[in-house]
């Protein structure tokens, strides 16, 4: 998920992958993510802040972490005893709005002296629209929390999956959808899809409905279900804005799909046609 550049409040942020012309591994890079401080950037915002400070309380387990504002992480981001998770707002070329806010797992280190493109960026979820949040964001926080140390720790692990991040978080549904009851959000379905469509690939087990029931099931953990949850820009550019679909398993509270799509007049913001017929065709 390479970004064009990124915005935390008023710091300018250009988060891309790996340097060019660096010859380590993801895999060797990542050898000491257990062992290094992880510092959460906080943004200032009071409401994003105290979820991001519930969630990782509740589940970062995999190595000591440490709370910061932007001034410290100026300071220190030049430092290779710290990897950084950022809320950071990010623009693809092209788009005028704010664009969308990820939450993103960045390495410390010299590199930084060049500006933040230098750092390694080991990965980046899609949080929420950057020019304001529904409320749906905090409910799946704590998934993206988790999704992120989970694969970092899997990607310590083999080189295959550090560099494959959408098949990793994929592959358990892959497996397991045809189980599974599919709660999709009114509010996450594209406009640009039809009731003739809706109709082609939904039934009992996989609907559309209310964004409160699909989340109220998520946050009561219902079993044997999953829930949606879409990011895009508050007001996408076509042919240059993203969309981000993605799915998450009730009862173990985790990131099981994420597709991204270019915005375009026959592919609008949220699950698309493809997204349901992608879907559909799992189960």
């Amino acid at each position: 998920m390479k970004k064009v550049f990124c915005t935390l409040v008023a710091l300018v942020l250009c988060v891309t992958l790996f340097a060019q012309g660096q010859v380590s591994t993801r895999k060797y890079l990542l050898s000491d993510f257990t062992d290094k401080v992880t510092r959460v950037v906080l943004t200032g915002n009071e409401v994003l802040d105290s979820g991001l400070r519930q969630e990782i309380v509740n589940n970062w387990t995999s190595s000591a972490f440490e709370f910061c504002t932007v001034a410290d992480f100026e300071a220190v981001k030049t430092s290779d005893l710290y990897y950084f998770l950022i809320p950071a707002e990010s623009k693809f070329k092209g788009e005028e709005d704010p664009g969308i806010m990820f939450l993103t797992l960045v390495k410390g280190g010299p590199e930084a002296d060049e500006g933040i493109s230098g750092m390694r960026e080991i990965i980046s979820l899609p949080l929420m629209a950057a020019a304001g949040g529904t409320g749906r964001e905090l409910i799946y926080l704590g998934a993206l929390v988790r999704g992120i140390q989970e694969f970092t720790l899997a990607a310590m692990e083999s080189e295959k999956t550090a560099y494959s991040m959408d098949s990793w978080f994929n592959r358990s549904f892959a497996k397991e959808a045809r189980m599974k009851q599919i709660l999709i959000a009114q509010e996450d379905i594209a406009e640009t899809v039809t009731p003739s469509v809706i109709e082609r690939y939904t039934d009992d087990d996989m609907r559309i409905c209310p964004a409160q029931e699909a989340d109220s099931a998520y946050i009561d953990g219902s079993f044997n279900t999953l829930t949606s949850y879409s990011v895009a820009p508050f007001m996408p550019k076509e042919g240059a804005s993203y969309c981000y679909t993605m799915l998450f398993d009730a009862e173990g509270k985790n990131l099981c799909h994420i597709y991204r799509h270019k915005i375009t007049k026959k592919a609008g913001a949220g699950f698309t046609a493809d997204d349901l017929k992608r879907i559909a065709s799992k189960r």
